[in-house]
């Protein structure tokens, strides 16, 4: 049987839709450099270089746009609460869920101990706060809290979470732990960062995700109406390049039989937006096929240190908005989709994109695998001389 979504990420599929009716009426030529979708410059701009210190954390990576910690509202990329919400102008709708406040403590926990009790104890509304310190081990959460009453597990930057080493453990592993709110704190030194499997209306907020073995960030196992807000992610795929995206949406196909029952995983409807990913050996962002109707918008990406991927994005699935992202270094593109199963790959949306490629080389702002609906704005923008996309780009995007 299917399972029942949340009415907001009904709302946010529905925005989804309509933004796709209307970005796929007029497509035209393809967007040359100097015209509409026009070269950048290609140099960075100051925001978006690596070694930029973000004065709420003092983490030296590149720059996000979140708002404050703790503030009610976004960043200037995505506004919540509102179908007018945009990233660098373009119409993306809200998350579903807003950015929030962990609220007064219910459990406080100093030791990992502590926090596994607390963890395994865990009802609808317990708030959890750590303490500073090392919390050592790999931490699971099985019980879910509800939408009325999520449960909040929070910490300062200087509370961390770390595995036994890189070549085991899920720092934290929320699974089947629906209506989570995670926020704040440091988790390295771990095979996996976060993980999330088949759970709903999970946010994770502001984290520090780092020196991981494979990916920092993973959704999958029908994890839908989830949303990754305002993380720092770096140096991922430190024991396995090839599995060292940043964030990875879904499962590949050839995984289904082990996660979904053989089945595509709707892992569908998540956001990823206002994060700032670096230094990752896989893309920034991997959205495999079975995934529909999410969202991937007013991201930082820095390519450095990229060896088994070429370009920040990769869209397998079908119906996802790339909104309003900013990217640096790339071995090859900005922004790609594949058509890795039939069905899959198709009409996506590319808009408001910012690819700083390095002249030469025969790099896009966007490669489309094939075309099958999928539109490329010409308000998406390429350094270095390359044109946005190869198969032309649509004006009102």
């Amino acid at each position: 049987m299917r399972r029942r979504r949340p009415a907001a990420v009904h709302r946010a599929a529905a925005l989804a839709r309509a933004v796709l009716a209307v970005l796929a009426v007029v497509t035209s030529a393809a967007c040359a450099p100097g015209g509409g979708g026009a070269a950048s410059s290609g140099g960075p701009s100051p925001a978006a270089t690596a070694g930029d210190v973000a004065p709420s954390t003092g983490d030296t990576s590149v720059s996000a746009a979140p708002g404050p910690r703790g503030s009610a509202s976004g960043g200037s990329g995505v506004t919540d609460g509102s179908a007018n919400a945009s990233a660098a102008g373009r119409p993306v709708p809200p998350p579903p869920v807003a950015r929030f406040r962990c609220p007064a403590a219910t459990v406080t926990v100093a030791t990992a101990p502590q926090l596994k009790k607390a963890l395994a104890e865990a009802r609808p509304g317990t708030v959890i706060a750590l303490q500073d310190g090392v919390y050592a081990g790999a931490f699971t959460a099985t019980a879910a809290g509800t939408a009325g009453a999520p449960v909040y597990l929070c910490g300062g930057r200087a509370a961390v979470l770390t595995g036994r080493s890189m070549s085991k453990d899920y720092a934290l592993h929320l699974k089947g732990a629906s209506h989570w709110r995670v926020s704040g704190f440091a988790v390295r030194n771990a095979q996996k960062g976060v993980v999330v499997d088949g759970a709903t209306d999970v946010a994770l907020q502001d984290l520090l995700v780092e020196h991981v073995g494979d990916e920092g960030v993973h959704l999958r196992a029908n994890s839908t109406g989830d949303v990754v807000r305002g993380l720092t992610i770096r140096d991922t795929g430190l024991l396995n390049p090839k599995f060292g995206e940043g964030v990875y949406i879904g499962t590949a196909q050839n995984n289904w039989g082990t996660i979904t029952g053989g089945q595509p995983d709707r892992s569908d409807h998540d956001f990823v937006v206002e994060n700032s990913i670096s230094r990752t050996t896989a893309e920034s962002v991997d959205v495999k096929e079975g995934t529909t109707g999410g969202v991937v918008a007013a991201n930082r990406f820095d390519g450095t240190g990229m060896t088994a991927a070429s370009a920040w994005v990769n869209v397998k699935g079908n119906e996802w908005l790339i909104s309003g992202n900013e990217g640096t270094v790339t071995p090859r593109d900005g922004f790609q989709t594949h058509v890795i199963l039939s069905g899959w790959g198709e009409r996506n949306v590319f808009s408001g994109n910012t690819a700083r490629l390095a002249a030469g080389g025969d790099g896009l702002a966007v490669r489309v695998q094939e075309s099958l609906g999928n539109v490329v704005g010409c308000t998406n923008t390429a350094g270095g001389g390359h044109q946005v996309s190869a198969l032309g780009c649509t004006p009102s995007a």
